[in-house]
C-alpha cells in the first residue's frame, strides 16, 4: 500500500466532512427507525394481536410486517431516488427524513395491526428513499480515490441507528409505544439539511447535458448497459435484504432461545444485548473494512468473501452454542458473523453509485437496492415466515443462510468498477 492511498483523507475538504457528516446521520435514524420494529415486536404484537407471547401468529406476523416493510422501502426507494436526479438531492433527503420521522411517531398511537402495518409501510418508504439519495451525495461530492472509504463509513454509521434502537428498547421496556415516540426526533435533522448541504457540481452538470433523462428509469432501463447494472444490482441487493431480516436479525431469537433452555429469567434483555451491540459491532467493523478490502481485492472480489464467509458462519452460530450450551460462545461467534454477514451491506453504497452516471446516479442506486427490497419480501413473506413456523429455528436460519451462495452465483453478471472504471468514465 502506498503513502498516497494510506492517506486517502488528505484531499478530503471540510465540505466533503460535512455532506457525509450529514448523510451519515440521515442513515443512522434511517436505521434506528427500520430496526425499532425488530427492537419492539415481542412487546407489540402479543399487545395488538390479544394473544399469548408464544403464540404462532406473533411469529408470522412478525415476518410478514417485515415483509410489508420491505414493500414499503422499494416504493419509497423508487420514488424519492428518481426525485433526488429530478429535483436535487437537498430538498428529497430533507423530505425521506419528514417521512420516516413522522410516521413512525405515529405509531405510537397505534391500536391494530393492520395500522401498524400501514404506518411500517410508510416508515419504509422515507428509509428506503434517504439511503438512495445519501449514498449518490456521498459518490456525487468525494473524489474518485476517497469514494471507497467515504461509501464504507457511510453505510457503517448505520450501527450507530441500531445501538441507539438498542438502547431504546432496553430503556423503555414493555413499554414499546415511548420507543416509537423517540422515533420523531430525526425531524430536526432536516434543518441542517437545508442549511448546510449544496447541489452537487456533478449533478448540476449532468442535469443540463441529459435534461430529459435525469431521474428517468426509461432512460436507466432501455440503455443495454445500464439495464443490466440494475438488474445484477438488485438481485445482488436481494440476497442482501432477505439474510438480513430472515437470518442476521435471527442472531436476537437464537440467543433468546439459547438463554430460555438455560433457564435465564433475563433471556429477553440479554439477548437484545447480544444482538443489538455484541453483533452489531462486528457489523460496524465488517462495513468499515469493506472500502480497504475492496482496494486489495476489487469490489467483486470482497462481496464474494464476505458471502462465502456468511454462508459457512451461517451454521456455526445456529448450532455450536447450543451444543456447547453456552452464552459466552455465542457472544464470540456474534460479530464475527456480523463482520460478515452484515459487512456487505458497506459494499451497496460503495459499489451502486459506482455503475451508473451521475444524472441516473441515484435512481440507480435506488433501483438496485429497492428492487432487491421487493425481491426479497416474498421470502420473509412467504418463505421465511413458513420456515420459522414449521421449523425449529435453527433448522430454519440454517436453510435461510443458503441464500449467501446464491450471493456468490450473482456476482459474474456484473462488472468490476473502482476509481478508473465508474460509469463516468465509461462513457
Amino acid at each position: 500500500m502506498t503513502s498516497g492511498s494510506a492517506r486517502w483523507y488528505h484531499e478530503v475538504t471540510r465540505y466533503q466532512w460535512t455532506v457525509l457528516t450529514i448523510a451519515s446521520l440521515g442513515w443512522v435514524f434511517d436505521a434506528f427507525e427500520g430496526q425499532l420494529y425488530n427492537i419492539t415486536r415481542a412487546d407489540m404484537l402479543p399487545e395488538l394481536l390479544q394473544v399469548a407471547p408464544d403464540a404462532p401468529a406473533v411469529r408470522q406476523w412478525g415476518e410478514r410486517l417485515l415483509g410489508v416493510f420491505l414493500l414499503g422501502g422499494t416504493l419509497g426507494g423508487w420514488l424519492f431516488s428518481s426525485l433526488a436526479d429530478r429535483w436535487g438531492r437537498r430538498p428529497v433527503m430533507g423530505l425521506t427524513i419528514l417521512f420516516y420521522s413522522i410516521f413512525s411517531g405515529l405509531t405510537a398511537f397505534a391500536d391494530s395491526i393492520e395500522q401498524v402495518g400501514a404506518l411500517r409501510f410508510l416508515v419504509a418508504m422515507g428509509v428506503g428513499g434517504e439511503w438512495a439519495v445519501g449514498a449518490a451525495l456521498v459518490s456525487d461530492v468525494f473524489p474518485a480515490r476517497a469514494r471507497a472509504q467515504a461509501g464504507g463509513i457511510f453505510h457503517a454509521t448505520s450501527v450507530g441507528g441500531l445501538w441507539l434502537a438498542a438502547a431504546a428498547g432496553i430503556a423503555v421496556g414493555t413499554e414499546w409505544r415511548h420507543a416509537y415516540l423517540l422515533g420523531i426526533l430525526p425531524a430536526l435533522l432536516c434543518l441542517w439539511v437545508r442549511a448546510g448541504l449544496e447541489e452537487p457540481e456533478s449533478w448540476r452538470r449532468a442535469k443540463q447535458e441529459h435534461p430529459g433523462q435525469a431521474g428517468s428509469f426509461r432512460a436507466l432501463l432501455q440503455d443495454r448497459q445500464w439495464r443490466g447494472r440494475a438488474i445484477g444490482g438488485a438481485l445482488l441487493a436481494m440476497v442482501g435484504l432477505a439474510t438480513f431480516w430472515g437470518v442476521i436479525v435471527a442472531g436476537q431469537d437464537l440467543t433468546a432461545e439459547l438463554l430460555k433452555g438455560l433457564g435465564d429469567p433475563q433471556a429477553a434483555t440479554r439477548s437484545r444485548f447480544a444482538f443489538g451491540f455484541i453483533q452489531t459491532a462486528g457489523a460496524g467493523v465488517g462495513m468499515l473494512c469493506f472500502g480497504p478490502l475492496s482496494g486489495r481485492l476489487g469490489r467483486r472480489g470482497t462481496f464474494a468473501l464476505m458471502h462465502l464467509m456468511a454462508a459457512a458462519l451461517t451454521p456455526v452460530i445456529c448450532w455450536v452454542p447450543f451444543w456447547y450450551k453456552s452464552y459466552w460462545l455465542m457472544l464470540c461467534l456474534l460479530p464475527i458473523f456480523g463482520f460478515f454477514a452484515q459487512g456487505i451491506h458497506a459494499g451497496y453504497a460503495i459499489y451502486f453509485p459506482e455503475l451508473f452516471p451521475p444524472h441516473l446516479r441515484a435512481t440507480g442506486a435506488g433501483f438496485c437496492f429497492n428492487t432487491g427490497r421487493i425481491l426479497a419480501a416474498p421470502m420473509l413473506i412467504w418463505g421465511s415466515a413458513e420456515l420459522k413456523l414449521r421449523l425449529p429455528l435453527q433448522e430454519a436460519v440454517t436453510w435461510l443462510g443458503g441464500l449467501f451462495v446464491l450471493g456468490l452465483l450473482i456476482l459474474p453478471l456484473l462488472p468490476e468498477t473502482g476509481p478508473r472504471t465508474t460509469a463516468e468514465t465509461d462513457r
